[in-house]
């Protein structure tokens, strides 16, 4: 959510473009980092196992893309609504493209084009719990999506405050320079 709204914050100073370049610098800056992880390998219970599994790297690459796009363009869209209709949105609902999107093709059994080493990296999050502890029996790695959603989200809403000031700082400041 704090990617987010930085992002928001750039949109909202500067515009659109210049928000989908910060999230394109992000992105090239996310994929060197996991390739880098990808070939770090630990050890633990007798396993050696990359820091950074394949699946996970892939599916964190997508989803920051595509959710960031997505949280731009909503912005975008509402950026003359009430000062806090435009980041809320687009925090909420890319939040929740963001943890479709990186749980599903990070852990989903039913993704089917990885290969058999990719799959055992991460065959542990599918072991069959209880939702959220209590709830029917589901793969662990949905009531892990679930519970990083609500998270996402209370951090979403705790930060409009902050947003509010540094969007504020950031306009008057460009205002003087102008």
């Amino acid at each position: 959510p704090i990617a987010f709204l930085i992002t928001d914050l750039m949109n909202k100073s500067y515009g659109p473009a210049a928000a989908r370049r910060i999230v394109l610098a992000g992105f090239i800056t996310g994929v060197l980092c996991s390739l880098i992880g990808s070939q770090i390998m630990l050890q633990g219970d007798g396993y050696e196992y990359p820091a950074v599994a394949l699946r996970v790297a892939i599916a964190s690459g997508l989803a920051f893309i595509i959710a960031q796009l997505f949280d731009i363009a909503v912005f975008n869209k509402l950026r003359s609504a009430e000062w806090w209709k435009a980041p809320l949105a687009s925090t909420l609902l890319a939040s929740l493209i963001d943890t479709a999107v990186f749980f599903t093709i990070a852990f989903s059994a039913q993704i089917a084009f990885f290969s058999e080493a990719a799959n055992n990296e991460i065959s542990w999050s599918w072991e069959i719990v209880p939702f959220l502890t209590f709830g029917a029996d589901t793969p662990l790695w949905v009531s892990l999506a679930v519970a990083d959603l609500m998270v996402k989200w209370l951090i979403g809403l705790a930060a409009l405050i902050p947003f509010r000031i540094f969007v504020s700082f950031f306009l008057s400041r460009d205002n003087k320079t102008s």
